[in-house]
């Protein structure tokens, strides 16, 4: 446009875009789309309000009226499909429709999703007995739904396809009226790394199955009744409360008609022992990780579900997560910093103090919660900023920002595991604030040698049921001479009479040899 021209066009809201900040207009004269944040929203009016504009803006000419009225045709035809639906509703029995993983049905998130509506027969939920049309009973409510319309990303940032699913509005349901018990275990951070640990120093292959549909397979206790979908005539089906656990639920007995055993240490774990060899599934949800050094069950796992086989000389980053944070915060052209935090930088709670932002404050503490399991320079530092969580100030915003300037200068750092090294890898760590105040160093130390304890021996029974019982002592390396004999000598002190729990359990470890 010249300089002369309008300053602003009139378009029509669509949507949001996905690969960057801003709104998506589209303009009918031209038949383009816009993305920009530079926008100016008047609610109460329509584009296509009274039919053709009888005011139409300068720079239209006749030809845009006549484009008007066959969009409007459209427009019409696509409302009596949408909306006028018989009063049915979907009687429900299981939980989430996703598209197909293939490649195949990508379509741009802003378009009516036909290929959900005409999947094939594999993908199809009256396969699984998902739902089935019904007259809503008396004395029952329907749960609503919508679309939620997602950009599937390559480990490169690049997009891979796009991915719509239909989801109930699980927040209209009342506990104990709609549902029951919601919970439903998940993977320990830790047994991932142990079994990677395993895997890289065994030279075993690793492999990783993708579930389609999972929530489709769950076998829900309780009937739901939903609205038919928008934009279907026959609706598929939703996400509740309950379909995590129904779907773990209904894993679980598959894989012990299997032959497979449910770990005792972490209830995501499934093994099997056949002929001296060994298989491990764990389950995140509906992703899995099997390792081993059994072909044939790996075989017959990967003939049900598809996988993808990866080195054993595994590295974990998360360096694309760590980008993404850097411009979502604007920190990308930050000046880099040695340290995760300041020397001697004391944190705490003042009544002069200027408070922040809480939500952005608590957004930004999660992420780093969660960049923790491949980053353990960074968790000492994370665990004091998220002691204020519930006020934080701008005190407390700059030592995250500290934070993130660290990771900008070294986004790509993670953990290697290999099978030559001194100590390997590390599987386990934590940074935590301790619950009692301790009255001496001693004591202090002497509850943190209590806490890495549990964690050794849970280590140490995860093994033995992988069929890896460890042959010596575990050690334990403690920096305190008071805590050391006290864990040693059975004397009764006046000043850590209080810890004597702690004392017990450290002490049957040492009896027992295992410590």
């Amino acid at each position: 446009r010249g300089k002369l021209d309008l300053c602003a066009l009139r378009c029509v809201f669509v949507g949001y875009a996905a690969t960057q900040k801003g709104y998506k207009c589209f303009h009918p004269p031209t038949q383009t789309m816009h993305v920009t944040a530079d926008v100016t929203f008047h609610e109460s009016e329509f584009y296509y309000s009274g039919g053709v504009s009888e005011h139409p803006l300068q720079g239209e000419s006749s030809i845009f009226a006549e484009d008007t009225q066959s969009i409007q045709i459209q427009q019409t035809v696509l409302e009596q499909s949408v909306f006028e639906q018989p009063a049915t509703v979907v009687q429900q029995d299981q939980e989430l429709l996703e598209t197909p993983d293939d490649g195949s049905d990508n379509f741009p998130p802003t378009t009516v999703p036909s290929p959900i509506i005409q999947s094939g027969p594999e993908d199809s939920p009256q396969k699984n007995s998902t739902w089935k049309m019904t007259i809503l009973p008396k004395g029952k409510r329907t749960v609503g739904c919508r679309w939620i319309y997602t950009v599937k990303f390559k480990a490169d940032g690049t997009i891979e396809r796009y991915k719509a699913r239909l989801v109930a509005k699980g927040y209209t349901q009342t506990y104990e009226i709609d549902y029951g018990e919601t919970f439903a275990p998940v993977a320990k951070i830790n047994t991932i790394r142990v079994l990677l640990s395993l895997a890289a120093n065994l030279n075993w292959p690793l492999h990783q199955f993708d579930v389609k549909n999972a929530f489709l397979h769950g076998d829900l206790e309780e009937e739901v009744y939903m609205d038919s979908p928008p934009g279907c005539k026959m609706g598929p089906i939703l996400a509740t409360w309950c379909s995590p656990r129904a779907w773990f639920g209904k894993f679980s007995k598959s894989m012990k008609d299997f032959g497979y055993n449910q770990s005792n240490s972490d209830h995501t774990l499934f093994l099997k022992h056949k002929k001296g060899k060994v298989t491990a599934l764990i389950v995140y949800v509906d992703d899995m990780v099997v390792i081993g050094n059994d072909p044939v069950e790996k075989a017959a796992l990967q003939h049900k579900h598809r996988s993808g086989s990866f080195r054993t000389r595994n590295f974990l980053s998360q360096r694309k997560y760590i980008l993404d944070i850097l411009t979502d915060t604007g920190m990308l052209a930050s000046k880099p910093a040695d340290t995760s935090m300041e020397l001697n930088h004391q944190l705490g709670e003042y009544p002069d103090q200027v408070p922040t932002n809480k939500e952005r404050y608590q957004r930004l503490v999660g992420k780093l919660i969660y960049l923790g399991h491949t980053r353990p320079d960074i968790a000492y530092a994370v665990s004091v900023v998220s002691q204020f969580m519930h006020a934080p100030s701008e005190a407390h915003m700059d030592a995250v920002n500290r934070i993130l300037r660290y990771l900008k200068s070294s986004p790509g750092r993670g953990l290697m595991f290999g099978r030559h090294g001194h100590l390997d890898v590390e599987v386990s760590w934590r940074s935590k604030k301790q619950k009692v105040v301790s009255r001496s160093s001693a004591e202090a130390e002497y509850r943190g040698m209590a806490h890495g304890v549990c964690e050794l021996l849970w280590i140490r029974n995860l093994l033995e049921e992988l069929g890896f019982k460890p042959k010596h002592a575990m050690q334990l390396n403690c920096d305190n001479k008071a805590a050391i004999d006290i864990a040693h000598n059975p004397v009764q002190h006046d000043r850590t009479k209080h810890v004597e729990v702690d004392r017990i359990s450290l002490r049957r470890s040492s009896r027992q040899r295992s410590l």
